[in-house]
């Protein structure tokens, strides 16, 4: 059965109209003179049955009322945003001249005279999908949406029509019982959407608003909105740091918090700003966590890397194991052994999965606390894409986590060398890659040298960990 996508990216499919970039707004302006000329030669070329010298002065006349109204539209939006005005008034603008076009196409198919119904009805249609926008995307009251649902399309009809023809066409029976019907339809709609999301969310509308706002780094709102959801709870961070002369050279980081819950909300860019905050020479690895453990606001955020120098040194040394390599079907495990603390590696590459389950989590630290290790440290590698991770899975990579604690027990420890490199000078960039860049680090082991690579992404493309492997075997050494 097919997976459903998550949350967040349901919002951005469907207001995905409402996140193109800035310079789409002059597409939507240029739109709306188009199909603002559109409606004047329309109404007059197949209702009025006018010539072009008859009526041209109109076509100015209607766009620049168009463009005042649009300037006046950004006075009543939430945010401010013009872009948003001219989105909005493009997509109405478009609904009122299909409804038009569709009077002219009945009149041609019926054989009839084209009926001056369409362009009033198409009117209070402009109107309908303002009152819906307004209270959806643009932050507005129900109230102040029907306030100013008429503004536009009623002062384009007024400058678009001869006086002579505004009462018989504003007070037809049929158009305004058609178009009030739409517009009792758009308002119960809005009310009905805006409680859908109940008794989860207050208010459907404003989370849609606060996302909508965040894809334009405005977070403040989504921000509030996450707090008031979050709850407190007290989280570690494990570190492995290798140094030299007293002077840290790099650190492995293995948070519990999870990156997110979005970009650029709260710590959705969390391991780079780690990163940072470590001289750019650390590798921040995924724990075994999920979104329940995101940082939901920037301050939560300063306030965790302030306290990641409030560290405790549990244990020191300079040996460890050589690695330790279990697979039982998809899964496989790899695992060290520093002092008394085993690091181990998690992973279904390459048929991939999403976030290991908390569960198994704890359960390979039962085990392990049973056999008396100081502290298990588990990186969920997230190296090949994929689906929820199976029962049968987790249950071979449970087993091969504990077959791999239990090895660890019998192993030699030895001295170690270090060598570690990252992008962070070099001019690498890719969409999925995020700012914290590519790093690798080399630990030689009883003369044997392993390499262990890290991007600051998300999961990586299905196979492309095993090209890697098979680049670095031809040079006969090993990845872990």
């Amino acid at each position: 059965m097919e997976q459903e996508s998550d949350d967040v990216s349901n919002i951005h499919n469907r207001f995905s109209l409402t996140l193109v970039n800035p310079g789409s707004k002059y597409f939507s302006l240029v739109g709306s003179l188009v199909v603002g000329i559109v409606i004047v030669l329309a109404t007059y070329f197949g209702y009025l049955n006018l010539e072009f010298n008859e009526f041209w002065y109109k076509i100015p006349m209607v766009l620049g009322m168009m463009a005042a109204m649009q300037l006046l539209d950004v006075k009543f939006a939430k945010k401010k945003e013009y872009s948003k005005s001219l989105h909005s008034s493009l997509f109405g603008n478009m609904l009122w001249v299909v409804t038009i076009l569709m009077g002219i196409l009945a009149s041609i198919v019926l054989s009839k005279d084209t009926s001056l119904f369409f362009i009033t009805f198409g009117m209070i249609l402009f109107a309908s999908f303002r009152i819906g926008l307004y209270t959806t995307t643009l932050g507005a009251s129900l109230k102040k949406a029907w306030a100013i649902a008429f503004i536009q399309p009623l002062a384009m009809f007024l400058v678009l029509i001869p006086q002579e023809s505004w009462i018989p066409m504003l007070t037809n029976p049929i158009a305004l019982g058609y178009g009030f019907t739409f517009l009792i339809i758009a308002t119960a709609w809005s009310i009905v959407t805006d409680r859908a999301g109940r008794p989860g969310m207050k208010s459907t509308h404003k989370t849609i608003q606060a996302y909508l706002a965040s894809q334009g780094n405005d977070v403040s709102d989504a921000e509030e909105l996450m707090g008031e959801h979050a709850t407190e709870t007290k989280v570690g961070t494990l570190q492995i740091r290798f140094s030299s002369d007293d002077e840290t050279k790099f650190t492995m980081v293995l948070p519990e918090i999870h990156p997110g819950p979005y970009h650029p909300v709260g710590g959705s860019n969390i391991p780079y700003l780690i990163y940072k905050n470590l001289s750019s020479s650390a590798m921040v690895m995924h724990s075994i966590s999920d979104h329940a453990l995101n940082l939901p606001s920037r301050n939560e955020v300063d306030n965790y890397l302030k306290n990641l120098q409030n560290f405790e040194i549990k244990e020191e040394g300079i040996k460890c194991t050589e690695p330790v390599i279990v697979q039982i079907n998809k899964a496989r495990v790899t695992g060290m052994l520093f002092g008394n603390n085993p690091l181990l590696l998690l992973s279904l590459s390459p048929h991939g999965m999403e976030d290991i389950p908390s569960y198994m989590k704890k359960e390979i630290e039962q085990y392990g606390n049973n056999r008396n290790f100081t502290k298990i440290m588990t990186v969920d590698c997230h190296n090949a894409m994929g689906e929820e991770i199976s029962k049968e899975d987790g249950d071979d990579m449970l087993k091969a986590a504990k077959s791999c604690l239990d090895s660890l027990i019998t192993k030699d420890n030895f001295p170690i060398e270090l060598g570690y490199a990252n992008t962070n000078d070099m001019d690498v960039w890719t969409e999925d890659l995020a700012m914290g860049g590519l790093g690798i680090t080399c630990l030689k082991i009883n003369n044997k040298k392993y390499f262990l690579g890290w991007a600051d992404a998300n999961n990586m493309e299905n196979g492309v960990r095993e090209k890697i492997i098979e680049k670095f075997s031809e040079k006969m050494v090993t990845s872990l």
